[in-house]
């Protein structure tokens, strides 16, 4: 396959969690870098992330592995276990199945890019530790942790 121009990929804006839970990523932009290439098993994006803002609610998946690596900037990695920061060339990695609710956040003054990689398991649930919100298997809306949807 030949080179593929960065700005022929898709460009995702904001995220779709329901209001106001999406506030804290609405500035954020993902570039759709696996499907840009025909990839199907895994997705590749690149994310960018402002400053204030967060690559997602914290969050963990059952069945998708997920992977970031920084690639400009820096963010504060934030896990059930405390805070670590990140700049240009750290990464991590999130095993599914692992309990272990993470996001990113940029607390800087510049915008921060990161490599995401993840799996693309259909209708894998995710949690959402913080927040009244989870991902049901199979569905892809969200519901309010009773189950009442969105």
């Amino acid at each position: 396959m030949p080179k593929v121009d960065l700005t022929a990929a898709l460009t995702k804006h904001g995220d779709s969690y329901p209001p106001p839970l999406n506030l804290m990523c609405a500035q954020i932009s993902r570039t759709k870098l696996g499907n840009a290439v025909g990839l199907t098993d895994f997705g590749v994006s690149l994310l960018r992330l402002p400053p204030g803002q967060w690559s997602a609610q914290r969050h963990w998946h059952e069945e998708e592995d997920e992977f970031v690596m920084i690639v400009e900037g820096e963010v504060v990695l934030v896990e059930d276990g405390g805070e670590t920061v990140l700049v240009a060339g750290d990464f991590a990695g999130f095993p599914r199945d692992a309990p272990n609710g993470h996001h990113l956040q940029n607390r800087s003054g510049r915008v921060a890019v990161v490599l995401e990689i993840g799996s693309r398991r259909p209708g894998s649930a995710c949690h959402y530790p913080d927040v009244d919100l989870e991902a049901p298997a199979g569905s892809s809306g969200y519901v309010h942790k009773d189950g009442t949807p969105y």
